[in-house]
């Protein structure tokens, strides 16, 4: 027995389906990659320079680092899922979007007024490396907060909305490139000033671009005619996607999901420590150049890949990707020179991006038109929270398990060692099993309920 608030899977009527262009148009990929990479810069520097301005300006303790990497995601998740499901209820994403970029763009500025000396004059009878530490965390959940909200929530769930199936393993292979691109910019135009202490110009320059970003968005962004919209209450909403009644009667996207998981942590293993250990551990001084190289050439392979995740599928695809990624974390643990660095780096850094694309494709085929932003809190709860709750302190077990470290000034620092992708290929083993499920699935069943869409008994 139901009532109206009370139905089952059976009982509720597919939700509408809207017509989806063959191709985006030349405004909305130039809003996808203007946006997406002006996102992703700010991404680059939350979740690498402000591990080494950290590092380099208020402790080198790895355990700070993965505090902080785990405390931005708490943050970013949440932000996610309440964003996401408060724009599928009003059915418009360009407000958060523009909204966001200029807040975020403010919050990212902000750091460059944040150092041990300044707060120890302001409150000088307390630790002013421990409240220095407690202020950049929460500066960061912050950034993180509004950041994920204009990206994560609002520009995926544009993003899915403005898409098809026929064309998001292209976009995505695009939107996974966008790191890649982002690291190169950020590396090639801005590292100089990180070198030469100059934190303060790097935050601000960042925070202006991404707020200069917040205003174009407005005249390139269009939400979509008529959206379908979800009519729950925005706590219900958030809540709807972790029902077990959910997930057992939408395998494939939960799989999915449960695949990102997996490799989520395994980057989060080696990501926050790696620019620290191309410089520290291999004392490779022309460590932006190497990076370069190897995220140019990454990300040709990611923009190529995805036609051909496309044809393959994007299930199909995740294993063999997977391979490629092991194969460059194994090779990156045994490098040591420049040139070995960026062929192991090429092979890595190619399979990250496209297994992103190849995921990333698969979780939005899944979606389904009325819960694209309650999706995207999902999407941060298995590719963000949980592997930035799990990853970097499995990273910093193996660093401080090792023991190692170098001299600066008279003081000795910890270093990251290669143990951390030795570490991260064993974690991505474990991808093997949601992946098989998901081929099983595919190969047996042509049509599966993608997403309840009414409310769950």
């Amino acid at each position: 027995m139901t009532t109206p608030d009370d139905t089952t899977l059976s009982e509720v009527a597919p939700a509408p389906v809207r017509a989806l262009p063959a191709s985006l148009g030349a405004r909305r990929w130039f809003a996808v990659v203007i946006v997406g990479l002006v996102g992703q810069i700010a991404w680059t520097l939350e979740n690498m320079y402000l591990n080494v301005f950290v590092y380099d300006t208020i402790t080198d303790d790895p355990n700070v680092l993965a505090a902080m990497v785990a405390a931005s995601a708490i943050a970013a998740t949440l932000a996610t899922l309440l964003v996401g499901a408060i724009s599928d209820r009003i059915g418009k994403r360009r407000l958060f979007i523009v909204a966001g970029y200029l807040l975020w763009g403010l919050s990212t500025a902000a750091f460059g007024f944040v150092s041990v000396d300044g707060i120890g004059r302001l409150v000088p009878v307390i630790d002013a490396v421990a409240l220095t530490v407690l202020i950049v965390i929460l500066l960061d959940c912050v950034m993180s907060f509004i950041g994920s909200s204009a990206n994560d929530a609002a520009f995926n769930a544009w993003v899915t909305d403005v898409t098809s199936v026929g064309n998001r393993a292209k976009v995505e292979s695009v939107l996974a490139a966008l790191p890649l691109l982002s690291m190169l910019i950020v590396f090639g135009a801005l590292d100089g000033f990180t070198r030469a202490g100059q934190w303060r110009e790097f935050f601000g320059i960042i925070g202006v671009a991404t707020m200069l970003v917040g205003v174009l968005a407005w005249f390139l962004i269009r939400d979509v005619p008529n959206p379908a919209r979800q009519s729950d209450r925005v706590f219900r909403s958030i809540a709807h996607g972790l029902r077990p009644s959910v997930v057992r009667a939408n395998p494939r996207l939960y799989l999915a999901l449960a695949a990102w998981a997996v490799f989520g942590i395994s980057t989060q293993v080696f990501l926050p420590y790696l620019i620290i250990y191309i410089q520290r551990t291999l004392r490779i001084q022309e460590y932006a150049l190497v990076l370069g190289v190897v995220l140019l050439g990454a990300a040709v392979v990611s923009v190529l890949g995805g036609r051909v995740i496309d044809r393959v599928g994007t299930v199909r695809s995740i294993l063999p990707i997977a391979a490629i990624y092991v194969l460059g974390l194994v090779l990156m643990s045994l490098a040591r020179d420049t040139v070995f660095v960026i062929v192991a780096g090429l092979f890595m850094m190619s399979g990250f991006m496209l297994m992103v694309a190849a995921i990333g494709a698969s979780v939005r085929n899944f979606s389904p038109v009325d819960r694209v932003g309650s999706v995207q809190g999902l999407r941060m709860i298995f590719a963000i929270l949980v592997p930035m709750l799990i990853g970097p302190f499995i990273g910093a077990a193996v660093i401080s398990g090792a023991g190692e470290t170098y001299e600066e000034l008279g003081v000795a620092k910890q270093v990251p060692t290669g143990g951390i992708f030795v570490a991260a290929a064993i974690v991505t083993l474990f991808v093997l099993v949601p992946a098989l499920a998901l081929q099983r699935r595919e190969r047996t069943r042509s049509r599966e309920p993608e997403f309840e869409r009414g409310r769950a008994r």
